[in-house]
């Protein structure tokens, strides 16, 4: 499988406050924020030129995201996200490897309408990994 880094992903308790700092302190461009309600966040993006930052607020505490704040109340690396060509023979090369696709094994769309899929964290070192299907455009981006 041919994959990039697309973007870590960290969960933060305020996402206004963490922009703030992005700016401030390092100096980093950030995008606007946007709403998935699909899987309970807000977010926004810190461009990084080939990479990215995404930094997710949970829209509810009883989603995946909500529960991961309550045990870490200061918010931490949720995900690294990988981008890949085409999303459906990358995750078939995976299974046939026994790498466990979460959920029902299918994929789902991000914000900017790319499919995604997320990996068994067993099967990659204890880390929880994002597929994510390459196409967004560069205004994206940030």
């Amino acid at each position: 499988m041919q994959a990039r880094l697309s973007h870590i992903s960290i969960v933060v308790p305020d996402l206004e406050a963490a922009l703030k700092t992005m700016r401030e302190v390092y100096g980093f461009s950030c995008g606007a924020i946007a709403e998935n309600h699909q899987q309970g966040v807000r977010l926004a993006y810190v461009d990084l030129g080939n990479s990215r930052i995404e930094l997710m607020q949970p829209l509810a505490a009883d989603s995946t995201v909500g529960r991961f704040l309550a045990r870490h109340p200061g918010g931490g690396l949720h995900h690294l996200c990988l981008g890949v060509g085409a999303i459906a023979p990358a995750l078939e090369e995976l299974r046939r490897q026994g790498v466990r696709v979460l959920g029902d094994g299918s994929s789902t769309r991000n914000i900017h309408g790319q499919e995604i899929a997320f990996l068994n964290p067993g099967d990659f070192f204890g880390a929880l990994v994002e597929i994510e299907q390459d196409g967004h455009k560069a205004a994206d981006r940030c």
